[in-house]
């Protein structure tokens, strides 16, 4: 589905805060985390979620707006409080507990704010685990017609495979793990490979494009057009933690589809920058230099085009 480049991106779905065992608490949610990271890329998102009327929502108002980013679309929840997850680590690996109940799962379809028509929609699955927060999506989709982003994040008990497929049916470009094709590629043989998985996926569901994270393994890309795409990550990689790794990767994706990036370059770029995320504390950062290095070795003026 064509979508206007000129148009801000618009992100749906959680943000919260990642509570890891030493106390830390760590601005989160795969969408809001897509979101920060395209702020700092130039491309001035508009985020829509919700939040509690309640200290950890007072944070998340204000480090959006020390970051840049419009707060047109951040509701505010009197009843219900704002997102947390505990995070616990095993090897660098993350697990978690996503605490039920929480205002993103409330976002309010009467509530959205005027949005950019014939936008680049990202979301995930997770917020949509609350009847409240899908139909707002649906209302969404239903006033801006978007070219849509589907980023897989299954995470038990939060998911259900009827509607994975209707928000795959309703997708422009997937982004999901080795572990989640298993799950979601139409039948096959028991032994097919991942781009075998992701071949299916993208026939099935008609999509432009299917990307599949592979951990240690790095990443691959298939398109409708049979351009197909394999990445490695570098062998010298300092793994803090993996919290946030699959959500810098997806806004690199986004990056290179707003900027029509090959999907070669697109992909190379995606597995540097979630390479670097792995190398902190959480999946987000507020310090500008963080972003340098790829503003600088991408083109990218101020994060802007580079003329």
């Amino acid at each position: 589905m064509p979508f206007d480049h000129q148009q801000p991106p618009l992100l749906f779905g959680e943000v919260l805060f990642d509570c890891f065992p030493d106390g830390a608490e760590v601005l989160g949610g795969a969408p809001f985390n897509v979101a920060w990271h395209l702020a700092a890329f130039g491309l001035e998102p508009v985020f829509v979620s919700r939040v509690g009327e309640d200290a950890l929502g007072e944070r998340i108002d204000a480090a959006m707006r020390e970051q840049g980013m419009t707060t047109l679309g951040l509701q505010r929840d009197p009843e219900h409080p704002t997102g947390t997850v505990q995070v616990s680590l095993s090897n660098g690996e993350p697990s978690y507990e996503i605490v039920p109940d929480r205002a993103y799962d409330y976002i309010d379809a009467a509530a959205l704010p005027p949005l950019p028509e014939q936008a680049l929609l990202y979301h995930g699955s997770l917020a949509l685990r609350q009847s409240v927060s899908a139909d707002a999506l649906r209302a969404l989709r239903g006033r801006i017609a978007p070219a849509a982003f589907l980023d897989v994040n299954l995470r038990d008990p939060w998911w259900r495979k009827e509607q994975l497929v209707e928000l795959l049916e309703a997708a422009t470009w997937v982004k999901l793990n080795a572990d989640e094709l298993r799950v979601l590629a139409p039948e096959g043989q028991t032994d097919d490979d991942v781009e075998t998985r992701a071949r299916r996926v993208l026939e099935r569901y008609e999509l432009e494009a299917v990307f599949a994270t592979l951990g240690a393994d790095g990443a691959c890309a298939l398109a409708a057009d049979g351009e197909r795409s394999r990445v490695a990550p570098a062998g010298d990689i300092q793994v803090v933690d993996a919290v946030g790794a699959g959500d810098g990767f997806a806004s690199v994706l986004i990056l290179g589809l707003m900027r029509r990036w090959p999907l070669p370059q697109t992909l190379a770029r995606a597995q540097a920058f979630a390479s670097a995320i792995v190398g902190q504390r959480g999946a987000t950062t507020r310090d500008p230099a963080f972003y340098q290095p790829f503003l600088a070795d991408w083109g990218l003026v101020d994060g802007g085009l580079a003329h």
